[in-house]
């Protein structure tokens, strides 16, 4: 690289870590928003939260930066990484110069307040608690449609912001395409009979939480670049590869709320702690889309965190930890009991098969709350007439119904998609590794998972975000995404509980 190319390719990289210093120290106060902060506190951290964000907008989308791009675009000598962290950061910009620091500072304040008002509804039951907050994020998130820009359908605006190459018109054909298989699999599949009332038993919260710590532990989450604490919702979140820091929660009488929250969290943070360190602040060391980080956590969760080789070797290390509550419960048991499909109220704790339709209520959703098409009062209505519809089941009251997820309260419309585009690249990527790796079951059997972590490494964390969803999936399979893998994967699986 030339002199002047390196020493405008420093100065890039110079602004966007100065950014990412400021993004991060958001992070770590909306962390401890979700996690330690004194109730009384929530108006000052609203402040200081909306400042930090504005202020990392404002750095971010300068006239300056953006003639430092314009030179560093034409710029000889920049290697292929360089160049399309440029090209990529380009393309953050642009976006970035649509937004007025105003508006950015009223998103995150009204963010803040709508978060508060869904912990409040949460714990009185009540979504009407929740509704006012809501839908003055809602009319924002429209406001952002038009300034975002979009074709076809507003919803695309947002759904971009988490999986760049997908759509409406593509979602309604993905989601058309999964019904007929999956209630074919469902039918048959869950009219086995399976007790799974052992889970339900007395899990003490104690004794949860050592064996949470045990798992992540074992799994590979490296805790000494991250910690784990206890949340209203399940999440992760980081401030570099080297902080991390992932949440459960914890229900005395439902084992498998937590050990699968952990498990799926894990598999977000092994993929923050392996981003690379030293892209710091740049394209190449972030995260690819939210579809192939969901397929890391789906893949943990899954494909590894239900299947049999997985708890050939963990069974007897669990039933140490609740010797009381499984004494009586053998291996084959438990499979079949945590792999057990039955449609369900929670989307964290439902199966792998009627989980799409979890994911499909809420993309239905926010597809016609953002369109225009549903109001904020009537969601709770909607969301009961879609479950019943879609899943048989009567949603009993508004905590287990429409407040169960703490995304809408983010502002993150447009999110849940990504979930089952998720899970069906972490179904390819799973078939991919063991046609590489045919050993990699029987190391799992062993309780070795170094395979794994090095197969993940070196195809997925690696890269960055320097290839786009489809792109990755076809450098890592050979092909872009095909949801035969994850029909496939699915009757291979539950052919043997």
């Amino acid at each position: 690289m030339g002199n002047n190319s390196a020493s405008l390719y420093n100065r890039y990289k110079d602004k966007l870590q100065r950014i990412a210093d400021i993004k991060y120290a958001a992070a770590v106060l909306q962390w401890d928003q979700e996690t330690y902060l004194p109730s009384k506190g929530n108006e000052a951290r609203a402040r200081q939260l909306a400042t930090l964000n504005e202020t990392a907008h404002q750095l971010f989308s300068e006239d300056e930066f953006g003639k430092l791009l314009d030179e560093l675009s034409v710029a000889d000598n920049l290697d292929t990484k360089q160049k399309r962290n440029v090209e990529l950061t380009f393309e953050d910009y642009h976006k970035q110069k649509k937004y007025t620091g105003a508006f950015v500072r009223k998103m995150s304040e009204t963010v803040s307040r709508s978060f508060y008002s869904w912990i409040d509804a949460r714990k009185q039951n009540d979504f009407k608690i929740f509704e006012p907050a809501l839908d003055e994020l809602i009319q924002l998130k429209k406001q952002e449609s038009d300034l975002l820009g979009y074709e076809d359908h507003s919803y695309n605006a947002h759904l971009k912001e988490y999986e760049k190459s997908t759509s409406v018109k593509q979602l309604d054909q993905l989601f058309e395409n999964l019904q007929a298989p999956l209630k074919k699999l469902i039918s048959e599949f869950s009219s086995k009979e399976t007790n799974t009332d052992f889970l339900k038993r007395f899990y003490p919260k104690d004794q949860q939480w050592k064996w949470a710590m045990y798992l992540v532990k074992e799994l590979g989450f490296d805790l000494e670049a991250g910690r784990q604490d206890i949340s209203e919702h399940p999440f992760t979140t980081n401030f570099s590869a080297r902080d991390v820091r992932i949440t459960t929660r914890i229900d005395e009488h439902d084992f498998a709320n937590m050990t699968w929250s952990c498990i799926h969290e894990v598999g977000h943070g092994l993929y923050e702690q392996g981003l690379p360190d030293e892209e710091y602040g740049l394209p190449s060391g972030e995260y690819a889309s939210l579809s192939i980080h969901e397929s890391q956590s789906r893949l943990w969760e899954n494909c590894i965190g239900r299947g049999p080789h997985f708890w050939q070797f963990y069974f007897l290390k669990l039933q140490s930890f609740f010797p009381d509550q499984l004494h009586d419960v053998n291996l084959e048991q438990f499979l079949g009991a945590i792999n057990k499909v039955q449609p369900s109220l929670i989307r964290t704790e439902a199966d792998q098969l009627s989980y799409h339709f979890h994911v499909y209520v809420r993309y239905i959703i926010e597809k016609e709350i953002i369109g225009g098409n549903l109001k904020t009062t009537d969601i709770p209505a909607r969301w009961n007439d879609l479950y019943e519809q879609f899943l048989g089941i009567k949603v009993p009251d508004d905590k287990k119904g429409c407040l169960q997820d703490v995304h809408w309260s983010h502002g993150s419309f447009g999110y849940f998609p990504t979930y089952s585009l998720g899970s069906l690249y972490a179904a390819q990527f799973w078939f991919q590794l063991q046609k590489d790796e045919p050993g990699v079951k029987e190391e799992i059997v062993n309780g070795n998972l170094y395979t794994v972590h090095q197969w993940l490494a070196n195809s997925v964390y690696q890269h960055g975000r320097i290839y786009t969803s489809g792109d990755l999936c076809k450098r890592i399979t050979g092909e872009t995404l095909n949801t035969h893998f994850f029909t496939d994967y699915i009757a291979d699986t539950y052919k043997h509980f």
